[in-house]
Formats: C-alpha cells, sequence, structure tokens
C-alpha cells in the first residue's frame, strides 16, 4: 500500500483533492490537468456565472475519469450551482441505453434483434412490411417520430406527454415514411417502442429492469429512467432559455421513456463509458455489437450504430451522440481507440453541446489528430471565388426526398445558405466546392453541373449524401390562393386544420397552435414557418380539384389531410 512520507505531502495532497475541477484527476493518466483545467475555464468562461443557467463537463482517459468541473446554476430560483453530482435529464443519449437494455434481452434468449416489432406488441399497426426491433435502433424502420405526430396532433411538447398518448398515436399511423432499411431518418419512436418490448418481455417497467440490470450493477447510484413526471430527484437540474429580461423556464413534462428522459450526472455517465472498455454488464460481444455501423438494405452505410453515431472527427474514429429536450443540451463522445470521452452537459437552450463537447475533445486529445476538421478544405493553393463566380451558384434548390427547400444568396461576397432555421455561410476550398468552417458536423457543398445550372450536394460527417435540384419558385395573387382554402382532417392524427387567407398568405389555424403562415415553393407546394409543419403539398383529382394535403416535416413525410366537403 502507498503511504505519504510526511503529514505535510498528505494535508497538501487533501488540498489538491480540494480544488474544484481537480477532484477527478487520477495520478498517471499522462494528462496536463492544471493546464487542461485553465484552458476549459476560458472554453466555458461564459456559463461560470452564479446568475445563469451553465454545465457541467467530465473527461475519461485510459481506464479511469480524469476530470470533471461545473459552472453556473442548476436552479436560479434557489441560486443552487452545479455539481459534478448534479442530475440532468440527458435527452436522446438515453437512446443507447435503451438498446443495451434490448441486447441483454438477446443475450439472454428472449428476443432477437430481428424479431419482427408485431411479434413483441400486436397491437403495432400493419403497414405491409416488416420492421424488426434492429431497424428500430438504428433509425431506419421507416416510422413517423412520434414528436413531429404529436405536434401536428395539436400537443404542445411541454404538455404531459405519457407512453400511452404515444402509443395511442403509434397504433393510428397508416404509412410510413419509406420502405424498412432502404434509408435512415431519425425517429424517436422506435425507441419508445424498444422500451416497451423490454418492460413487455422483462415484466418490470422500463424504469425498474435498467435499475436492476444496468444502473445498480455499475454503481450509477444517482441514474434513472423518468417515467413519472410527479417524481421528485434530488439534485437535478432545471433548464431554461433565453428570455427578454434574462431568462425563462423549458418546462419538460415527459413521462415517457426509451427514446428520452433518463436522469444522470457526468460522474455516472463516466461509469457507463468505462463499461464500453471493460464490461462489468453485457458482454465483449454485445459491445462489439450495438458499436457496429449500421448498413442499409443495399449493404451502404449512413454513420448510424445501434442507439449511437459513427463518424471521423480530425482523423479520430468517435461513437457518440447528443440531446436535447426543453433546455437541455447534452452530448457524450467516445474515442474508442485512444480509451477517451468526453461528456457536457448543459441546462440552457443555447447551449451547444456537440460544438462543446468538440472543443473539449480539442483539448484532450490534441497530439492525437491527423487530419483537419474538413479534410479537402486544406486546399492552400485555392484562391478563392470572386462575387461574379459565387453568384452562378445561388438560387433555389429542392430535395425531393426530404421535402425541403433551400436558398443560397450572396452577401457582402459571401455564398449563404438558407433552409429553415439554418444559416449557414459557405468558404469555397475549390471551385464547385464549400464547407462551413468550424462545424464538427463537417458540411461540405459540392456542386454538380446539370441542365444549364448546377444540383447541389450536401453531406455531413461522411453520411449519406443529400441532392437538391435547382428550381423556380412559383408565385400566386392573392385571388389564386383561395383556392387552397377549406378545412383538412387526417385520420392518423384524429385532428384538422382549415386553410384560410389571412393579410393576403395562405394561412394554417388549429385551436391549440398559433397561426401558421405559408409562402409558395413549387406549384402546389408550400413551406411553412413552424418545425412541425415544414411543407404542404396539394393533391387533385382528374379534373383539378383539390382532394387534400400531405404535410411533411423533419422526420414526417407525406401525411395525408383529406379535404372536407361542406
Amino acid at each position: 500500500m502507498f503511504r505519504f512520507k510526511s503529514p505535510f505531502v498528505f494535508l497538501l495532497f487533501l488540498v489538491l483533492l480540494s480544488i474544484p475541477g481537480l477532484n477527478k484527476a487520477i495520478a498517471g493518466s499522462g494528462r496536463d490537468i492544471p493546464s487542461m483545467e485553465a484552458r476549459l475555464d476560458s472554453l466555458f468562461s461564459q456559463y461560470d456565472d452564479p446568475g445563469s443557467p451553465g454545465m457541467a463537463v467530465a473527461l475519461i482517459y485510459g481506464d479511469e475519469p480524469i476530470f470533471s468541473k461545473c459552472y453556473g446554476s442548476a436552479n436560479l430560483e434557489y441560486d443552487i450551482p452545479i455539481e459534478p453530482s448534479t442530475v440532468f435529464h440527458i435527452a436522446s443519449v438515453s437512446k443507447q441505453f435503451t438498446v443495451f437494455a434490448t441486447l441483454l434481452l438477446e443475450e439472454a434468449g428472449k428476443l432477437s434483434m430481428e424479431d419482427d416489432i408485431r411479434k413483441h406488441i400486436p397491437e403495432f399497426p400493419d403497414l405491409g412490411e416488416t420492421i424488426t426491433l434492429e431497424h428500430l435502433a438504428n433509425h431506419t424502420g421507416g416510422l413517423r417520430d412520434q414528436w413531429n405526430l404529436l405536434a401536428l396532433a395539436g400537443w404542445r411538447l411541454d404538455d404531459v406527454i405519457t407512453l400511452e398518448h404515444v402509443m395511442k398515436l403509434v397504433e393510428r399511423q397508416k404509412e410510413l415514411n419509406f420502405k424498412p432499411g432502404e434509408e435512415y431518418l431519425y425517429s424517436n419512436t422506435g425507441f419508445t417502442l424498444l422500451a416497451e418490448v423490454v418492460a413487455r418481455i422483462s415484466g418490470q417497467s422500463f424504469a425498474e429492469f435498467t435499475e436492476e440490470h444496468i444502473f445498480k450493477p455499475l454503481q450509477m447510484n444517482n441514474t434513472l429512467f423518468y417515467d413519472d413526471h410527479r417524481k421528485i430527484v434530488p439534485g437535478r437540474a432545471y433548464s431554461y432559455h433565453s428570455a427578454n429580461d434574462g431568462f425563462a423556464k423549458s418546462i419538460l413534462s415527459y413521462a415517457n421513456v426509451g427514446a428520452t428522459s433518463l436522469f444522470t450526472t457526468v460522474e455516472d455517465l463516466g461509469k457507463w463509458v468505462l463499461n464500453f472498455s471493460d464490461p462489468k454488464v453485457g458482454s465483449p460481444e454485445l459491445i462489439e455489437k450495438m458499436n457496429r455501423p449500421a448498413t442499409l438494405n443495399d449493404g451502404s452505410t449512413f454513420g448510424g450504430a445501434l442507439g449511437q453515431f459513427v463518424s471521423r472527427y480530425k482523423g479520430l474514429h468517435q461513437i457518440s451522440h447528443g440531446g436535447a429536450d426543453a433546455g437541455y443540451r447534452t452530448y457524450l463522445g467516445r474515442f474508442p481507440e485512444q480509451q477517451a470521452a468526453v461528456v457536457v452537459f448543459s441546462n440552457y437552450a443555447g447551449f451547444n453541446s456537440r460544438e462543446m463537447a468538440m472543443n473539449v475533445a480539442d483539448i484532450l486529445l490534441e497530439e492525437y489528430f491527423t487530419e483537419p476538421l474538413v479534410p479537402a478544405a486544406e486546399n492552400h493553393d485555392f484562391e478563392g471565388l470572386n462575387r461574379q463566380q459565387l453568384e452562378t451558384f445561388a438560387g433555389e434548390y429542392w430535395n425531393a426526398r426530404k421535402k425541403y427547400a433551400a436558398t443560397l444568396k450572396v452577401e457582402e461576397d459571401t455564398l449563404r445558405y438558407r433552409s429553415g432555421g439554418n444559416r449557414f455561410a459557405l468558404v469555397p476550398f475549390g471551385e464547385k466546392e464549400f464547407y462551413v468552417p468550424g462545424d464538427s458536423r463537417e458540411l461540405v457543398f459540392k456542386f454538380l453541373e446539370k441542365d444549364n445550372g448546377y444540383q447541389m450536394i450536401l453531406t455531413a460527417n461522411n453520411d449519406i449524401p443529400n441532392t437538391y435540384l435547382p428550381y423556380t419558385p412559383k408565385e400566386y395573387p392573392p385571388e389564386e390562393l383561395t383556392g387552397f382554402t377549406g378545412t383538412f382532417y387526417s385520420e392518423e392524427l384524429g385532428t384538422g386544420y382549415t386553410l384560410e387567407i389571412k393579410e393576403g398568405k395562405l394561412t394554417a389555424t388549429h385551436y391549440r397552435h398559433g397561426d401558421i403562415t405559408f409562402n409558395p415553393l413549387k406549384t402546389d407546394t408550400f413551406e411553412g414557418n413552424r418545425w412541425f409543419f415544414r411543407t404542404l403539398q396539394f393533391a387533385r383529382d382528374q379534373q383539378g380539384n383539390i382532394t387534400g394535403l400531405r404535410v411533411s416535416s423533419i422526420r414526417v413525410r407525406d401525411l395525408w389531410f383529406e379535404k372536407q366537403t361542406e
């Protein structure tokens, strides 16, 4: 056993351990902890304010946590600071735990990831396709996303939303976004269903199963799946967003689990990280299966894994997931080859967890990087493009698969991208190639000549490319807009919208939503100003009469609303 040679040395050791941020410094890690702490303090200085929400960070290197530190307040009403033991709602980082629980049951011979979901949840609608548990776990099942559906149905996301609410909505669905395995499209619905499968097979609630089989064995003593919005959780952080007079509460009342709702601490998540390299729960084979890149029906990969995503960051292999619910912003990035991980939690909606986590990774792993963020952009011989050259790429573009419109404009000699709420300045690194500097998603735009113009190819983190084709926007004079008015009803949602003209714009009204206004994109196609009502496309019969419309949003495609007759 190691012994201190003098009482003074022992007291000095205790003092060092008591310094905030050094309580996780471990001798032998090979990291310069004081230097790292100073750089992190500079990085997070804007959150080091007891009068604002803040964040917590933890670093894992080798076989142990080496550092944790916190900034800002967990509760602004009572001036409670964030500490390493503060409990955060970590949103979609929860999904890897849901997959892990499912794989534990597969190892026990209770299910197979190749099972059809209807084997375990027979009331799930027959949509004419086999949707496996694995499809659910890697977002390739084609299921419409539960949050988008709930919002379209008239729910606010700060309503109390229970498992029963989600399940009843899922049971009403009649169509998929696409054939299972043909594409990747992020869907929270699949993970709610996986958690329900675990509960039905185990005979326990999902929260009980994960407590018994994951959290207790790993001594994650401050971790739980929050399946009751009334439950008291000691030491929890509350979430906030910016308001005119400072900050306002971001309310979260979820009472459903699987896709979200894991409550944990940065300390406990460090224990979870270590289980990937030295499994105390689950086998090495389970870990390998969970980390393996997922494939589509044609054998191609898309950056997904089971409940996680795989990518390269500056040449390093990363397995990661981020989370965002209400004002919570979280990220867990693991770098298996370096036996390192970065954990970042925040209770402020304006916090970019991925960007901040990658900034932390830059400090932790800087000597390991082998590539710049966007390798192709390091074309030092390229001198740039003048305004006239940039103007050749400006215009309107349409993504037929995702039903997205994008606009490119040249402003102040810079090509700028706009689509929905996204805004980017594009920097050229070739005659027809652009990137977004500083964005860790590695956004790259390439232009290919097509029909006397250009088609735009957008990739992020080397995922499946998204193709945008140029189009000419349609304009409708006010008198023509009246042809699109009426009441439209969705059986799948059990609700309808009334379209009318207000102040010269086509406008949708619903008794639980504010007005949704639309601008024309193409013939019979309009873009809405709400995230859940991105585009609508009207359908006509052979006589040219409007029979209904299809709504698409970020994670829902072509949801049918039938026009009601008077």
